[in-house]
C-alpha cells in the first residue's frame, strides 16, 4: 500500500469521511453502490489514494445524509 502524499489536513478530511460512512452503517460496497461506483473507488479515496474534489464530496455526504456544514462542524 502506497503513502498518501497528501496534507494533513485533507487525511483528516478523509478521516472524517471514512468515519461518516460508518456513522450512516454503510460499508465500503454499500456506499460504492449508491454512488454507482466501484467499491474499490470508496477504498482509494478513504486511503488517500485517489484526490476527492467537492462534487465527488458532495455526492458522499448525500448518500450519508450529512450536510457540508455538518461535516466540517465536527
Amino acid at each position: 500500500m502506497g503513502e498518501s502524499i497528501y496534507s494533513r489536513e485533507y487525511r483528516l478530511i478523509i478521516e472524517r469521511l471514512r468515519n461518516v460512512r460508518l456513522e450512516a452503517g454503510l460499508t465500503q460496497v454499500q456506499a460504492a453502490q449508491k454512488l454507482r461506483k466501484p467499491q474499490s473507488y470508496v477504498s482509494k479515496i478513504e486511503r488517500g489514494e485517489r484526490r476527492l474534489d467537492v462534487v465527488e464530496l458532495q455526492q458522499f455526504l448525500k448518500v450519508y445524509r450529512k450536510g457540508l456544514r455538518d461535516f466540517f462542524d465536527k
